[in-house]
């Protein structure tokens, strides 16, 4: 598993200098990162990394809605993204069996058309989405068990735990399809200000690694920080480092 860093963490530095941020993460060891909002971002990405050694193998950009899909496509071969992920579907839609299985077949769709990009996507999930019990399992397990095997699936592992399941049982059940691990860290409530640097908190980390050791990326991130981020994610990261 290699280690990357969802930029979302830090959206406020990359809105005053996006460069400067880059090369902060850079600094603190990072080859890899998951950047967010790629349309709007992908022209900044590719300027920005051209002088630091940095790549995006992993982007989160809606595109299960009625954009257009190609220009998500581009922006994301234009970046160098292998795993396009969508990082939220309706929470109401989540609650329903059939609306679970049309959005699976939406997901196939788009994973035809981004094959021809050399591009796999995949989904991203919160807690509602496995706190929701369809047909007797989880509504994300539902959605897994529809979906094309060159999909893909993104495990927010917090937000997974915060819903009440054992991660590592919920890894192994969605087996090899999960090839990016969010990783994040805190008191396992719903309240993003509590999140803390990995090893800090309340996360079954070293269980999580291990049945999530197929995955390509082990992506670290914060949803919010009460904190220095940067500080967080080098506490995190060194964590990281000693464990795995």
């Amino acid at each position: 598993m290699q280690i990357s860093i969802q930029l979302y963490s830090v959206r406020d530095a990359l809105a005053t200098d996006f460069q400067g941020a880059l090369q902060r993460l850079v600094d603190l060891g990072f080859s890899y990162a998951e950047p967010f909002n790629l349309l709007q971002f992908s022209e900044d990405l590719v300027e920005a990394s051209a002088p630091v050694p940095i790549t995006f193998p992993s982007a989160h950009q809606s595109f299960l809605g009625d954009g257009d899909f190609q220009e998500v496509l581009e922006a994301a071969q234009a970046v160098g993204v292998q795993y396009l992920i969508d990082p939220y579907w309706e929470r109401e839609d989540w609650t329903d069996a059939g609306k679970v299985r049309a959005l699976s077949a939406r997901l196939n769709d788009r994973a035809a058309a981004a094959a021809a990009y050399g591009i796999r996507v995949g989904y991203h999930n919160h807690h509602f989405e496995i706190a929701s019990r369809l047909e007797g399992r989880s509504a994300l397990e539902l959605f897994a068990a529809e979906l094309d095997p060159q999909v893909i699936l993104e495990v927010d592992s917090y937000w997974a735990a915060v819903a009440g399941v054992d991660v590592p049982v919920l890894l192994d059940a969605l087996g090899s399809r999960v090839q990016l691990v969010h990783l994040k860290d805190g008191d396992l409530s719903a309240d993003p200000g509590n999140q803390l640097p990995l090893g800090a908190g309340a996360m079954p980390l070293a269980g999580t690694l291990q049945a999530a050791a197929g995955a390509a990326y082990g992506v670290i991130e914060f949803d919010d920080y009460a904190g220095d981020i940067f500080e967080g994610i080098d506490t995190s990261l060194a964590h990281l480092r000693r464990i795995l």
